[in-house]
């Protein structure tokens, strides 16, 4: 199995993003939607000068999401997204026409999703995003 690590990117001050990876459970095969029961994200605005500090994004905290919109069953290599040759299995743009999710420009940000296994470990996903 990989190491886990935070995938780090930009996303326009009051836009979003569209958040891709390849998710592997426990056993290092990559995850389907029957592997997962539930699925959350929560954005949190970050404070650069403590790392222990996080504040919630008004709207986009522990927000549920359908587990079908969020991951594929097989790796997914279209045209647009890919950013290598194996694929990703999962995808999420989080919604901002009733909360902005990343609204002040030269702030770091952390997206994460929670997904529930439906036997095993929680699954974190985490995204590190700077907003310019």
């Amino acid at each position: 199995m990989a190491d886990a690590q935070d995938v780090h990117g930009i996303v326009f001050k009051n836009g979003t993003a569209t958040f891709l990876a390849r998710v592997v459970g426990a056993d290092g095969t990559n995850i389907t939607q029957a592997d997962i029961s539930t699925a959350t994200y929560s954005i949190y605005r970050l404070n650069d000068q403590n790392a222990d500090t996080r504040t919630d994004v008004t709207g986009h905290a522990d927000v549920s999401l359908t587990v079908s919109a969020i991951i594929t069953d097989t790796l997914q290599t279209d045209a647009i997204w890919t950013v290598d040759s194996t694929g990703y299995n999962f995808a999420h743009t989080p919604i901002i026409s009733s909360n902005e999710a990343f609204a002040i420009a030269g702030r770091s940000y952390l997206v994460e999703y929670s997904l529930t296994p439906a036997s095993g470990q929680l699954i974190l996903v985490r995204f590190r995003t700077g907003a310019i």
